[in-house]
């Protein structure tokens, strides 16, 4: 759209020069390029008065405070006005978090589809604004009906995996989650013809915009919150640390950054400072190994979810022997280290430690190092359409949005180090699977592993007589 709003204003200006060069051969046609002009500013506005007119139309969260508190602050500097408001609702977020914890994994799963259902309308009301289709038919209802298919195939995706068991007893469910792909593309398939009815002429560029707009949003969004929902089924530890270590770098980069920033770090952000960017990056290291050593020892963080045979209940991640990661392991020095000591009259002792701490290590340096750049590209979003946050929800910190750009680029990271380093074959999941195979398939798979075990010696098959 952008291009061809650029190109007929280079054909307007190419017109005026010929204009101004050529009064006596353009006199003739002046009026029918006016006619012209008129119908092009008609038809669609300049780009930068269209962007001016967005930012004035967004909300915008960090200057909205509430009265009381505005009042309050009203003795102090714009500077620490904002830095007392940033800090009494980044506390009351922690406390907020706090709670959500103690209610447990189903809490927590509740909470991360309402932010997405947030940040996904956080970005296409945007998207509406830039591309004006609050006229054109259809696209708010079009917007959110590819959200709820998308959501469908993701979160089916869930109950397919992780309670199996349990969906196979129900035989409307058994034929929802057998034919869960096929159902899910056929509701895509539903929108996609919708959207193609909906197609208006002469709005064709900025409809199909807002269709790119709005699968984009999928993808940043919805995609990201089904990877956060993995990992809390693998145990909360993988949630709640990553997502802590994300607020730690961002907090005590601010704090650095506000008390000793002096070079900036990227242009994106000027207020950004590589003082706050190291500074943080070093909190966030001794964060995570010291949460990470007091978490290993409880199994409400450890143990998986998980839907549990027994008692025909939901296992919420207290009831589980704990895995190797989270139990204490003893490591020994490099032998060149060892001789080294050795040599100077000390002898190193074993180290004793959580593996889950050397792992969080990783995850803590991601989250320096890489984590601030999903913040660096939703400040750059934000730029091109000269708005200063993507909503108001929060007082001195904007959107939702605003405050979980890092946080989903940090869930596909740890979604990814569990399926490269850390996930191995779960016997519940291969039963799910295997039971949604069908009877004879199960006696055959049945019979097989049978026989395999009884040739390795592992079991003794008993005949009919009693024998071994």
């Amino acid at each position: 759209m952008a291009s061809r709003e650029f190109g007929m204003e280079s054909e307007e200006g190419l017109r005026q020069r010929r204009v101004d060069s050529d009064p006596l051969g353009s006199a003739g046609d002046s009026e029918g390029g006016k006619s012209e002009r008129s119908e092009s500013e008609d038809e669609r506005l300049p780009e930068e008065k269209y962007v001016e007119k967005l930012a004035k139309e967004l909300p915008q969260g960090t200057d909205k405070t509430p009265e009381v508190l505005s009042s309050a602050l009203s003795g102090l500097s714009d500077r620490w006005r904002n830095w007392v408001i940033r800090g009494i609702f980044t506390w009351l977020m922690i406390g907020a978090f706090c709670i959500i914890i103690y209610l447990g994994p189903l809490a927590l799963m509740v909470v991360t589809l309402a932010v997405q259902v947030k940040c996904f309308a956080e970005i296409i009301n945007i998207g509406y604004s830039v591309y004006r289709v609050h006229n054109l038919p259809w696209f708010r209802s079009l917007s959110w009906y590819f959200l709820i298919t998308s959501n469908y195939f993701f979160y089916g995706e869930s109950l397919v995996d992780y309670f199996g068991v349990l969906v196979n007893r129900t035989d409307v469910l058994r034929w929802l989650i057998t034919y869960h792909r096929f159902i899910s593309f056929c509701l895509y398939n539903i929108g996609f013809v919708w959207f193609v009815l909906s197609l208006v002429k002469k709005y064709y560029m900025r409809q199909f915009s807002l269709f790119a707009w709005t699968h984009v949003a999928l993808l940043i969004v919805v995609t990201q919150s089904y990877l956060i929902i993995q990992n809390i089924f693998e145990g909360m530890i993988w949630f709640i640390v990553p997502v802590s270590m994300i607020v730690c770098n961002d907090v005590m980069a601010y704090m650095f950054g506000f008390f000793f920033g002096r070079t900036p770090l990227i242009q994106l952000s000027p207020k950004k400072t590589w003082e706050g960017f190291i500074g943080g990056g070093f909190a966030t290291v001794l964060y995570g190994i010291i949460i990470s050593s007091i978490f290993c020892q409880y199994p409400f963080f450890v143990c998986p979810v998980e839907y549990s045979d027994a008692g025909d209940k939901m296992s919420l991640g207290m009831e589980c022997e704990p895995s190797y990661l989270f139990q204490p392991q003893e490591y020994h020095f490099p032998e060149f280290l060892v001789s080294l000591c050795q040599f100077f009259g000390h002898k190193p002792t074993p180290l004793v430690l959580y593996p889950f701490i050397l792992h969080s290590l990783s995850m803590s340096v991601f989250s320096s190092l890489v984590g601030p750049f999903g913040g660096f590209f939703a400040s750059g979003f934000k730029r091109a359409f000269k708005i200063k946050d993507f909503g108001d929800i929060i007082p001195g910190h904007g959107g939702i949005l605003d405050r979980f750009d890092c946080q989903f680029l940090m869930a596909t990271f740890v979604n990814v180090y569990i399926s490269s380093f850390i996930r191995a074959a779960s016997p519940q999941k291969l039963l799910q699977q295997v039971l949604t195979l069908k009877p004879e398939q199960q006696l055959q798979l049945y019979s097989s592993l049978r026989d395999s075990l009884a040739h390795r010696g592992i079991i003794q098959l008993v005949h009919a007589h009693g024998q071994p």
